[in-house]
């Protein structure tokens, strides 16, 4: 069964989101709905890692490294400025879609499985995960004609 693969993954990725917004919100304190939002979102990350934790363990809990290389090729640090700004939600956004379409697949395995549980886990998280996504896109449609025009 490969489904350990992909709760491994998941749950490696969601510390990677979590530890990104912070940075991002330490990157940007004079963003200050930037660095409220964020650690708002990392800490609903952890949340989900530690949701997944019973999950990981019972289905035997198996990930590469490919997380932290999605982590490290996007983040080298939080950039400065408006167009840094812009950069920095970008990236948050594509490690979130990681997050959101390995919940999709957990939650097709989790239906295959009839794993009641783990379902009730992914509807939770999967929905904040999509709200998440939201916030990003939208306070990047925010952040755009500042540091793309005007800069």
């Amino acid at each position: 069964m490969h489904l350990a693969h992909y709760l491994g993954l998941l749950h490696r990725s969601q510390n990677e989101l979590a530890a990104a917004f912070r940075e991002v919100a330490r990157g940007h304190p004079d963003e200050p709905d930037v660095r409220h939002i964020c650690e708002r979102l990392a800490a609903q990350c952890d949340d989900h890692a530690r949701r997944l934790e019973p999950f990981a363990r019972s289905y035997s809990e198996q990930a590469e490294d490919e997380p932290e290389r999605l982590h490290s090729t996007l983040f080298s640090g939080t950039r400065t400025g408006g167009l840094g700004l812009l950069r920095d939600l970008h990236d948050l956004y594509l490690m979130a879609a990681e997050c959101d379409v390995s919940w999709t697949l957990v939650g097709q395995a989790a239906q295959g499985l009839r794993d009641e549980e783990l379902l009730r886990v992914v509807r939770r998280c999967e929905g904040e995960t999509a709200t998440q996504m939201l916030w990003l896109r939208t306070r990047m449609k925010q952040a755009a004609p500042q540091a793309l025009v005007v800069a």
